[in-house]
This record gives structure tokens, C-alpha cells and sequence, in this order.
């Protein structure tokens, strides 16, 4: 009886939908099911706005506005259309002559959009405003509206997935191969594929083991991949992410943490070395958002070349450091074929080995970018293709939303490796936050599968001042 009473209020509630919460989900249309939905008709008119756009904004702008179309032909959306998931749709008009004591500006869209359900409330509607802007929200609960954040697809903080755990044990068992803790965790907690136990003696957090869990009661000690270059993992989560970078069996990897930590130096790096050195990968394709979200490169100065150096500068720098570290002023062996990467007789080495090595002068990315071995693109540009063999990374993946991010995985091809990367707490787009951005979201959804794995990182390698930085201001 207390449930059929809930799915009867439910039914009664009206659900106003914020034209935010349609670009961001475009099925959001669909999420309150029992439910009353209600959509501003204002709310059309920023949807038509925002439809010529090439942007992602634009495409789920004209998705909303095809779906209402299709609905529109089994009824009338002014009285209300009845939805398959047992709820009904229906356009509000703006009120005539409602007004009360508004004091909002009625110059503003959502202002209006606060008005027509300020306007339904005055009716003895139960009425709830469903809004990914803040503001919007604040202002909504000053009048006494009931108002909600959209939430579908977001993770709490406290629920977070970081692809590792830490647990303390007496030194003695950092002796064994595999330490007696292993076996005790299995039947205390779950475990998701490709998680990863970082074991630390009791009295030195210098002494550790790393495992990554197969599954089936199987852990896989890491180790740091041998590197012709002379660069290494600095904390147990920088090996950690080299551990899935160098993987081939895992397609899809994730690195989230605050800056400075090395997210995207170890992308490139192990991008680079996998292209360069293994011949693994034809090409590493590298992109991140333009912040402001959704324009084009097309505002930034100069010719295309230029415009990608201003907004990959950030790839620039960490290439340089990846040379400069290698201390190769310029330089870098590239293996011409495939050449085993175990010398340690270097006699035989040298006579089952004749393939030629040769040292290729770099001038920083521009010469790999010319050699075909990278390539900088806008993500914009990445939609409606298959990219096959290649080593993908996408920056700053924090600034996307859910929606767009599955555009990008969806694009990955055969034999090809995506990397998203990004800082979840520093976050330049108005209608996302830590719960509800693509980076946070997807690593969430995708764990426990064998192709995925993610590691967050907490310790900053930058600087004792970039250190400092992040913890004191």
C-alpha cells in the first residue's frame, strides 16, 4: 500500500526541466518515469539557438528537438503526451499575467524558466525545478521552489572508484612473493579487475609490494617496464599507471589526479615509447577540450599550425621534459623494425641484431608531428570516424561531459589504446562538477572489465612549490 502511495505522488509531482539538463542528457526526457515532465517553452527557443552549433551542445540540442517532434505526432504537447515509461511530457506556456512580486529580471531565460514553475507552484502544483545551473538552483530555493540538481550517471565523492587500495603489514611479509595479505583481502573485500593492492610495511612506506588483480584469485606483481630511456616511475601510483600504459590487453585507461602528479607526462611518455621504440602503434593522436567547452579552435590567433601549438602547449612542455630527462639534447634512438628490447648480452645482441639504428634529429613535437608520428587534433574533428592503431590520448577529459566522452571511446578501432586524463577538482565547465564530469563517470561505469584499468594519482612530482600550491591555496 506504501509503495502504490509513493508511485501515486510521484505521478502527481511535475518534474521542470532546465534547458541545461537537456543539453547535457538528451534522455533526460525519459528519466522520471511515473513522472510529470514538464519543459518551459523558453526552453525551446534556447534549443533553437544553440542547434546550428557544431558542437556537442548543438547535436543534443537537435536530438531534444527531434525526439519532441516524434512525440508531438502522438499528441499534443501543450496538454501532455503519455511516454512509455509510464510517465507523461508536456511544454509550458509562459503564465499570462503571473507575475506576482517576481523580482527576477525577465530578460533572463532561466529567469523566465524560474517564473513558469514559480507559476505551476502557485497553482497547488507539487512542482520540482531540475537544474544543472547553481545559480539557477539558489535563486529557485530563495522564491520556495523545490529544486534539484539532474543526477543521473553521477558518482558521489565518498563512492569513488581510484583503482587502487592500500593496506599496512609487518615488514616480514614484504619478504614473500606473494605476502599473506593477498589471500586475507580476497575474502574481506571485492575486488574489480585490474585493481590494484599497494602492500606498505608498518614502520617504512618506502618498503612496498604493488599487485594488480586478474581475477580468479590472481594477482600479477608490477614491476617498472624496462625503458631504453632513463625515466622512472617516482611514486607506487606512477607505477601503477605505467603498469596499464604498457599493457597491450587493456584498450581503455583512465588517470585522474590534482596537478602536478604526472597524469599526462606519463601518457606521453608511454605514447611515445610504444610508437618510437616498440612499433606497437602507427601514430599517438593527442586532443583535449577548448575551454571555453564547445567553440572550435577557430578563436584562438594565427593559422591552424598555430592555433595547435597555443592550445597543445601543455603537450609541448611535457615532450620537452620527456627529452630533456632523457638527456638527449635533441635527440632520440628510434628503432627502424622490431628489435627485442633485452640486451643483456650485449655479444649477442650485436650479432643476432644487425638491423640498423639510427638517431633521428627531433626539433621537439613539430619533427615527430612531420614524421607521421604524431598527430594534434581538435576533438571536434574526431566525431564519425574509426581510429584504428593508434595511441590516443585525450587531456583534461574533466571539462566533458558523459555524453561526450562515450562519443570518443566509441571511435576507438582495432588494435588502437585510449588514454583520459584529467584533474576532477579543477573543473572550467559551468554545468559540471566532480560527480557528474565524462572522467569521473566513465572510469565509475567501466570498472571490473578486463580491457579497463585507472589510477589515481596523489602524490605531485611537479614541485615542492607546485606541492604547496595545490595544498595551500
Amino acid at each position: 500500500m506504501e509503495k502504490k502511495d509513493n508511485k501515486n505522488k510521484k505521478r502527481n509531482k511535475i518534474y521542470v526541466l532546465d534547458t541545461n539538463v537537456l543539453i547535457h542528457d538528451p534522455m533526460a526526457l525519459y528519466s522520471f518515469s511515473d513522472a510529470a515532465v514538464a519543459i518551459p517553452i523558453i526552453a525551446l527557443e534556447e534549443l533553437d539557438k544553440f542547434k546550428s552549433e557544431t558542437t556537442d551542445r548543438g547535436r543534443n540540442a537537435r536530438s531534444v528537438i527531434r525526439r519532441l517532434d516524434d512525440l508531438r505526432k502522438d499528441g499534443s504537447l501543450r496538454d501532455g503526451v503519455r511516454l512509455d515509461n509510464g510517465g507523461t511530457l508536456q511544454i509550458l506556456f509562459q503564465p499570462e499575467g503571473y507575475h506576482g512580486d517576481f523580482p527576477l529580471s525577465m530578460d533572463i531565460a532561466d529567469n523566465d524558466i524560474i517564473l513558469s514553475t514559480l507559476a505551476l507552484k502557485a497553482q497547488g502544483k507539487d512542482v520540482c525545478f531540475v537544474t544543472k545551473d547553481i545559480n539557477a538552483r539558489v535563486k529557485a530555493d530563495v522564491l520556495g521552489i523545490h529544486v534539484e540538481d539532474y543526477l543521473k550517471g553521477t558518482v558521489e565523492q565518498d563512492e569513488f572508484y581510484k583503482g587502487w587500495l592500500e593496506i599496512t603489514v609487518p615488514s616480514v611479509q614484504l619478504k614473500k612473493e606473494y605476502p599473506d595479505a593477498l589471500s586475507g583481502l580476497l575474502q574481506e573485500k571485492k575486488l574489480f579487475l585490474n585493481e590494484f593492492v599497494l602492500i606498505v610495511s608498518q614502520h617504512n612506506p618506502h618498503n612496498y609490494k604493488i599487485f594488480r588483480y586478474l581475477g580468479q584469485n590472481k594477482f600479477k606483481p608490477v614491476h617498472m617496464p624496462k625503458l631504453a630511456w632513463p625515466l622512472e616511475a617516482k611514486n607506487p601510483q606512477q607505477f601503477m599507471a605505467l603498469d596499464l600504459l604498457f599493457d597491450e590487453s587493456i584498450q581503455f585507461v583512465s588517470l585522474l589526479g590534482p596537478a602536478g602528479t604526472g597524469k599526462t607526462f606519463l601518457a606521453v611518455l608511454a605514447g611515445l615509447y610504444q610508437v618510437l621504440m616498440q612499433d606497437r602503434y602507427q601514430k599517438m593522436l593527442v586532443s583535449r577540450p577548448v575551454i571555453p567547452l564547445g567553440p572550435d579552435i577557430g578563436y584562438l590567433p594565427g593559422d591552424l599550425s598555430e592555433k595547435l601549438h597555443s592550445w597543445m602547449q601543455p603537450i609541448y612542455d611535457n615532450v620537452d621534459l620527456i627529452m630533456h630527462s632523457s638527456n638527449v639534447k635533441g635527440k632520440m634512438a628510434v628503432k627502424k623494425g622490431h628489435e627485442e628490447e633485452d640486451r643483456r648480452d650485449k655479444k649477442d645482441y650485436k650479432k643476432s641484431h644487425r638491423k640498423r639504428e639510427y638517431d633521428r634529429e627531433l626539433s621537439g613535437l613539430d619533427h615527430m608531428i612531420k614524421q607521421g608520428k604524431v598527430s594534434l587534433e581538435a576533438i571536434t574533428y574526431m566525431r564519425g570516424r574509426s581510429i584504428p592503431f593508434q595511441y590516443v590520448l585525450i587531456d583534461e577529459v574533466q571539462n566533458l561531459s558523459p555524453h561526450e566522452v562515450k562519443t570518443l571511446i566509441s571511435r576507438i578501432g582495432q588494435d588502437s589504446k585510449i588514454i583520459l586524463a584529467g584533474d576532477p577538482f579543477q573543473i572550467d565547465s559551468p554545468y559540471l562538477d566532480f560527480s557528474s564530469n565524462g572522467l569521473v563517470v566513465a572510469s565509475n561505469v567501466f570498472k571490473n572489465n578486463a580491457v579497463f584499468g585507472t589510477v589515481f594519482l596523489e602524490s605531485s612530482e611537479r614541485s615542492e612549490l607546485s606541492r604547496l600550491a595545490g595544498e595551500l591555496l
